[in-house]
């Protein structure tokens, strides 16, 4: 068995038996920065953390729902990092929304290794290797041109997190045919990686909502960057910004309309 299948025999009954028999029932509480977090949170953390820990005994564990000097310790620690969000797209959940997923990514040597993301409602488990091939399912994803005009494609936008001048640019400048807003960013990009939306813009998200699903996009062959041209992955606590796009024409054109330069 190899290390992606022993992570999968550890994150789906979790999300089986912890999230969907709580899904729509729990009570959700407010935490410092206006997050949501309920009992299925906590409860998928705890039995996830026990059991890669006894699994993967070199290991250790950082996740959402730690204090963040916590998350900052284990970021710099010199083995191997579990980086888990228990439960992306709580506020979803808590409200009987069907769009939530756990995402588990593997941090080693200041780099993502290997990703995990498992939407339970679906039964879709996203995961991309240490050599950089992204499944679904265990079936291969590999994205292709789409052939699509900027204008023609479908985006997946968080609004909420974006500068008001650039929100509102968006809005009376259109550059899309479609816009999405669904409230899971790790699904967001599993989502990007199997060709179901075309481009992407998220003005801020944590190293526990997108390193897997962003390296599963990448291993898929997806084009990302931050809204400053840099990489989306930093081995530190800073939120990050997303741009995406799933072929390069469309990166290209996605990158030109929201005037940034790629630094290389």
């Amino acid at each position: 068995m190899n290390t992606l299948e022993k992570i999968a025999k550890i994150i789906v009954p979790a999300a089986r038996e912890e999230l969907l028999p709580r899904f729509a029932k729990v009570a959700r509480q407010h935490k410092a920065d206006g997050s949501f977090l309920t009992e299925a949170d906590l409860a998928v953390q705890k039995r996830v953390a026990k059991a890669l820990l006894e699994q993967f005994p070199e290991t250790v564990f950082l996740g959402e729902e730690m204090t963040q000097s916590e998350q900052v310790k284990l970021l710099g620690s010199k083995q191997p990092v579990w980086c888990l969000d228990p439960l992306d797209g709580t506020s979803n959940f808590a409200a009987g929304i069907p769009y939530f997923a756990i995402s588990l990514s593997l941090l080693d040597n200041g780099e993502v290794a290997l990703a995990v993301v498992y939407d339970p409602v679906r039964d879709e488990l996203f995961t991309a290797s240490q050599q950089g091939v992204a499944s679904l399912n265990e079936q291969p994803l590999q994205l292709s041109p789409v052939d699509l005009s900027l204008k023609q494609s479908t985006a997946l936008i968080d609004f909420k997190r974006l500068a008001p001048e650039l929100a509102q640019r968006l809005v009376t400048e259109i550059p899309y045919a479609s816009q999405r807003s669904f409230g899971s960013v790790a699904l967001d990009w599993c989502w990007l990686a199997a060709g179901r939306c075309h481009v992407y813009l998220h003005g801020r998200s944590n190293i526990w909502d997108y390193s897997a699903g962003n390296y599963i996009f990448k291993s898929a062959g997806g084009f990302s960057t931050t809204l400053d041209g840099q990489d989306i992955f930093v081995n530190e606590m800073t939120p990050r910004s997303s741009v995406a796009a799933v072929d390069e024409a469309l990166f290209n054109s996605w990158t030109e309309w929201l005037g940034i330069t790629i630094n290389k």
